[in-house]
């Protein structure tokens, strides 16, 4: 049964930081990418993060780069996005994501977490 499960989403002010966790379970995660999206109300849904399960040069989106990190603690299971110097254009519900390719196209996502909501004033 393949689980990704996100926490850490909120509501914080303009310049604050958050940290998102997606824990995985019954992914074969050594052969696949781990992604972070977003989808904001009336938008599609967006790459901001990703990064090889196995390790590697992660990817971000140009809006985010030089304020989110993603990380990922294996032996924990868990990928992580810290989010810092947040605008009120982060907000969005955010999205967990594993899949085989190296894209930001979410078609090529095969699993997705529930989804963990940024509110960002």
């Amino acid at each position: 049964h393949v689980q990704l499960v996100e926490s850490g989403g909120g509501s914080v002010q303009a310049g604050g930081s958050l940290r998102l966790s997606c824990v995985r379970s019954g992914v074969e995660y050594s052969t696949m990418y781990m992604g972070w999206f977003r989808q904001a109300p009336g938008k599609e849904r967006e790459g901001v993060a990703r990064i090889w399960s196995s390790g590697g040069s992660p990817y971000y989106t140009d809006s985010v780069k030089g304020r989110f990190t993603i990380s990922q603690d294996n032996a924990k299971n868990t990928l992580y996005l810290q989010m810092n110097s947040l605008k009120p254009e982060d907000t969005a519900m955010y999205y967990c994501a594993a899949g085989t390719r190296c894209t930001w196209e979410p078609r090529w996502y095969n699993y997705w977490g529930q989804g963990t909501q940024v509110t960002v004033s």
